[in-house]
């Protein structure tokens, strides 16, 4: 499309979080001399099923933003800010004050799959990964071409 936001979009993939989240740790300690340069940390560890929102954890102020933000995807029904961004991939950052948001979808067959050998792209719905990829998209999108960076 063509878009190019105010700031950087830094997409992470990493393993080890079933091993003790060695991958996010390594990731941290490389990076968290720039802490203050991070806007948000986000992190989808709960499958790719209908989304429902974002859980997030940070100021009152920056809330706010998010939930206005989470307003734009009205069209696909995806507009709730829960209580709450966990995960073993951000909360080093979250612990250093940087917002945070997790994915929230339907959990209903989670653990039919995970960690299973039918834990494999076949089984996932393409079009609720793309409701997913669109939460994604919005919200990180949107925030990295605000004028300021979220409240802490």
């Amino acid at each position: 499309l063509g878009l190019r936001p105010k700031r950087t979009l830094r997409l992470v993939l990493w393993t080890g979080e079933e091993q003790g989240g060695v991958g996010a740790e390594q990731y941290y300690q490389l990076h968290k001399e720039n802490i203050s340069n991070f806007d948000i940390v986000m992190e989808s560890d709960e499958g790719t099923f209908k989304p429902s929102g974002l859980g997030f954890t940070g100021d009152a102020k920056a809330r706010d933003v998010v939930k206005e933000i989470m307003t734009l995807l009205q069209p696909i029904n995806v507009t709730e800010v829960y209580d709450g961004a966990d995960g073993t991939d951000i909360s080093y950052w979250l612990r250093g004050g940087v917002p945070g948001a997790s994915l929230r979808d339907d959990l209903s067959k989670y653990f039919w799959f995970h960690h299973s050998q039918g834990d494999t792209m076949t089984v996932q719905d393409p079009n609720q990964m793309n409701l997913c990829a669109a939460v994604w998209t919005v919200v990180s999108y949107v925030i990295a071409d605000m004028e300021e960076m979220l409240p802490r």
